[in-house]
């Protein structure tokens, strides 16, 4: 795998989730993305699910761009997360466009990131060599490896790798059923959790929430 370059200065990633039973999830975080555009212009995507399956779609280019009115209206689900992307680590390919997405057993795992990892090189000695030159990808790798090796739900595996994390950063994570919002130890990156009717959303900037009409609930 190729180096990881250290962060750049700049605007950082947007990163959303969403868990709202009986509403548009696609559609809310497409807004919340769209609130948080100016964190990230070199790709956008959202993953969602319904329970029983789990879908990705991203794409090089603003949220506008990848996202029309077809593509979000095949987008069904309950859950979902989002991302808009501003490279500090890998190139501004499409193979490095979040949600990162793992099979795992017959559950999923896709991952949004903000931030990054100060140690990588360790990270990518224990998970392996991966295709994309992204910290996310080896903070999916880390997380997906211990759901499959242990058995164990998400929550139980982000309790067990999450420790192995070093640096500033953000996730929204999700499997299947389950919606987990992440802050590093030290709180430098921002995440707020708002409650929008019997729902709940998370996001980089309390923007996302304002857009959709969800009220702040408290920071993660």
């Amino acid at each position: 795998m190729a180096d990881l370059p250290s962060s750049r200065p700049g605007e950082s990633c947007g990163v959303f989730g969403i868990h709202a039973p009986g509403a548009d999830v696609a559609r809310l975080t497409y807004f919340g993305l769209f609130a948080l555009q100016h964190r990230g212009q070199e790709s956008a995507g959202i993953a969602v699910s319904d329970t029983e399956t789990m879908t990705v779609y991203k794409d090089i280019g603003l949220v506008a761009q990848v996202f029309d009115e077809a593509t979000l209206a095949g987008l069904r689900g309950n859950t979902a997360i989002g991302h808009t992307r501003y490279s500090t680590t890998g190139s501004s390919v499409w193979a490095n466009a979040q949600p990162t997405y793992r099979q795992v057993g017959q559950n999923g795992l896709a991952l949004a990131h903000n931030g990054n990892l100060t140690n990588t090189r360790d990270l990518a000695d224990r998970v392996g060599k991966l295709f994309a030159t992204t910290d996310s990808e080896l903070m999916t790798e880390a997380i997906s490896q211990d759901m499959i090796k242990n058995e164990t739900s998400l929550e139980d595996a982000l309790v067990s790798v999450l420790p192995s994390f070093e640096g500033a950063f953000t996730l929204t994570v999700m499997d299947r059923s389950t919606l987990v919002g992440v802050r590093d130890r030290h709180g430098f990156r921002p995440l707020s959790l708002g409650k929008l009717g019997d729902g709940w959303v998370l996001a980089s900037e309390t923007a996302a929430l304002d857009i959709m009409g969800a009220t702040f609930f408290r920071d993660v």
